[in-house]
């Protein structure tokens, strides 16, 4: 999980600062060493954490938070705007071209994913109404033309490529020709990468640079690659002058010093994370609610927008109306669980929930396995039993038990689960709930 050393560590101090009923200079001084360690096995530039700490203890030892009755609580809020502001303070949204043709050069070393994110690049802009095409300039890689065709047809994307050329800037030029006649309004074009930054590379990225003129040039660097990411983005956007970052693997990075080191050093804001190898993993960065997510406050319009994204909204109203007239079925039931695993399961869900970031491995892998068991019993059941709970007595449960290879015990749980949904969701449906939601919310 992203960043779950810093945030464990992170949380830790602030537990102990809750503690206490007022805060001297000597508590924040303290918590303040706890902070720079973390930040620095977290691999976060040197410089940075310094800065960081410095501000975050000015601002603390201010007489407006020791003289407030919840002092631990203002403590958290100044940290939390400092991480915000180091990750880029505000969102750094992808531009598009006024003349309606918007051309984007990819760029980074090798090994980094640039070109399988240069399709998830592609699945993003599709589904924000765009018609992009991927040019394939990566010439010197073997297979790397291929690569981007397999990306191309996976995301349902038209690729340019030119095998006889062996000049990237003829290739570009007539790739953007080729999707202007065909109506398409983005060019994504996956450059040639190096083990690391030469003249060669550079000289050949300035002339495409200066050929094709890019609206925006996106270096994609890897998250698990730490202050050799940042150094790769400054020395890149030092030769070339780059407008965003796409930062890869963050699923997997558990330090996170790269996307909280990039911004303050380079002064390029990063654009989209990698959370995944699925073409539809590419998620907008934005800086508050990551810094949210590593004090363990949540991202809940994350959860909200995610849940919008892969739930059908006919199903939505189909639900809500069978809520309304208590139709609420164990079918029903099966399709929410199976709405949490389109999200990313429970793990994912669980780490945008505000006070519910950390959770022990074994108690994520018992909710996955419970599904699949929910699963079996609910389709061991007859349609009656589905539509109708109420009839499941004794001998019912336990003929269910036996067909879906569960305990009577297992299938008993799931009733009072169901029930126990059935009543919430319910309870959602009731005048003011929304209101009573958000207050919850704020409370963490």
């Amino acid at each position: 999980m992203a960043f779950e050393g810093l945030s464990d560590k992170l949380q830790g101090v602030f537990k102990g600062l809750k503690g206490k009923g007022s805060l001297t200079e000597s508590d924040i001084d303290a918590a303040m060493r706890e902070v720079r360690l973390a930040l620095l096995e977290a691999d976060v530039n040197f410089k940075v954490v310094k800065e960081f700490v410095a501000s975050v203890k000015e601002k603390s030892l201010g007489e407006e938070v020791m003289k407030s009755l919840t002092p631990a609580q203002q403590v958290i809020k100044i940290v939390n705007e400092e991480l915000t502001d180091l990750m880029g303070g505000t969102d750094s949204k992808l531009t598009y071209s006024s003349r309606g043709f918007t051309v984007y050069m990819m760029v980074g070393l090798q090994g980094t994913g640039k070109t399988t994110t240069c399709g998830k690049l592609a699945a993003y802009l599709k589904k924000n109404g765009k018609k992009p095409m991927l040019c394939a300039c990566d010439i010197y890689r073997p297979a790397a033309i291929d690569q981007l065709e397999v990306v191309g047809e996976s995301v349902d994307t038209p690729v340019f490529t030119m095998r006889q050329s062996s000049d990237p800037v003829e290739i570009a030029e007539a790739a953007i020709k080729e999707a202007e006649k065909k109506g398409l309004n983005v060019l994504i074009i996956d450059t040639a990468g190096r083990l690391q930054i030469d003249e060669e590379l550079m000289e050949e990225l300035s002339r495409l640079k200066k050929s094709v003129r890019p609206h925006e040039i996106l270096l994609v660097v890897d998250a698990l690659t730490g202050q050799d990411a940042v150094n790769a983005a400054e020395g890149f956007h030092e030769r070339l002058g780059i407008d965003g970052i796409i930062m890869t693997k963050m699923d997997g990075d558990s330090r996170g010093g790269a996307a909280l080191s990039t911004k303050k050093v380079t002064g390029c804001p990063i654009k989209f994370v990698g959370m995944g190898e699925k073409m539809d993993a590419l998620e907008a960065f934005h800086p508050d609610r990551m810094a949210s997510r590593i004090l363990g406050m949540g991202d809940v319009m994350s959860l909200i927008e995610k849940a919008q994204e892969d739930y059908d909204e006919q199903k939505a109203e189909e639900l809500e109306e069978k809520i309304r007239k208590n139709r609420f079925t164990l079918d029903d039931f099966l399709d929410q669980m199976g709405q949490i695993r389109n999200m990313g399961g429970i793990a994912k869900v669980l780490g945008m929930m505000p006070g519910m970031g950390k959770q022990r491995e074994e108690d994520i892998a018992r909710g996955e396995q419970e599904f699949v068991q929910y699963e079996a019993i609910i389709q061991s059941m007859t349609r009656k039993e589905r539509e109708e709970p109420s009839i499941l007595n004794a001998s019912r449960r336990k003929r269910i038990a036996a067909g879906s290879g569960q305990s009577v015990q297992k299938v008993n749980q799931l009733i009072k689960r169901y029930d126990e949904a059935r009543k919430m969701m319910k309870q959602m449906m009731k005048p003011g709930a929304e209101k009573k939601m958000n207050r919850m919310f704020r409370g963490f």
